[in-house]
């Protein structure tokens, strides 16, 4: 079977018509920043509407005012003005402020090496608890493997 690579904002108004009608949109996310839960390898995952407020972990797509679409998670409660703070699964950095009209669709699965996942599994909802919970330290982690793998090619 031929595959052929086509970026979000091509099939955009066709993603956003299919999940405005309540059905889901299927696409394979590229980029690192949500290692090592998705991989730029052939990892896909399933969007629906969003019906009123994001929760914390939730994992939705959203579009930047440049016109960037990211795929990151829901790190803390919705702010008091009701705008969310997004970070990555592998990043530190909080993207703070993005607003409800930025939203496109929700994860409620994906697929890994094959294997289907659902946002409802205990492992998946154990793993977001803690992976937000260590954000902190992060930086420690994700920086002091990318020097460690450096210092090691280099010699």
């Amino acid at each position: 079977m031929q595959t052929k690579q086509v970026h979000l904002i091509d099939i955009y108004d066709v993603m956003a018509e299919k999940l405005a009608s309540g059905g889901t949109s299927t696409f394979n996310p590229h980029g690192t920043s949500m290692l090592p839960m998705l991989h730029d390898d052939g990892d896909k995952v399933e969007l629906k509407g969003i019906n009123g407020k994001l929760k914390k972990y939730d994992l939705p797509l959203y579009r930047r005012d440049n016109g960037a679409f990211v795929l990151h998670r829901v790190v803390r409660r919705p702010s008091a003005d009701g705008t969310y703070t997004m970070c990555g699964d592998n990043q530190w950095h909080l993207e703070r402020g993005i607003r409800q009209d930025q939203l496109v669709g929700v994860v409620v699965s994906f697929y890994r090496r094959g294997r289907h996942f659902s946002v409802d599994n205990i492992g998946y909802k154990i793993y977001c608890r803690i992976w937000v919970a260590v954000m902190p330290l992060r930086h420690l982690f994700i920086g002091g493997a990318r020097r460690l793998a450096r210092a090691l090619k280099r010699r």
